[in-house]
């Protein structure tokens, strides 16, 4: 069953620029192996951060749906975007969010990534058994 779904829309060079200007904020985003893994393909990057604020927002509007409290001290590096070579994108969850989404009862991530024309865009859907 459907528990939650969540988008997000990034615009690249804007992501872009203000890694340039704030060098510490990539590692805030993004964990190390999406850091390795997309290395300076800025559409790449831009997709995973739209993948987990989509995640945040499925996750928000469904504990408050749900009447649970929306937990604070969530970090993005809770969410990761992996892959491999011939295989579609998936999510990882960890920490707060991780334990958020087993409080509502969300046991699979859908993902889905597209970027174009200078957008990066994420749509999820978390799926309980």
């Amino acid at each position: 069953m459907i528990i939650a779904v969540g988008t997000d829309l990034v615009d690249v060079v804007r992501l872009q620029d203000r890694l340039a200007r704030h060098p510490a904020l990539a590692a805030r985003l993004l964990t190390a192996r999406e850091r390795e893994l997309c290395g300076a393909r800025a559409e790449s990057l831009a997709a995973r951060v739209a993948a987990k604020e989509a995640v945040l927002k499925a996750l928000g509007s469904a504990l408050e749906a749900a009447g649970h409290e929306v937990p604070g001290g969530w970090r993005m590096s809770d969410i990761e975007v992996v892959s491999r070579p011939g295989s579609p994108p998936r999510l990882e969850v960890t920490g707060v969010v991780a334990r958020a989404a087993a409080q509502l009862g969300a046991a699979r991530w859908h993902l889905s990534l597209a970027h174009d024309a200078g957008l990066a865009q994420a749509f999820v859907v978390a799926e309980s058994d």
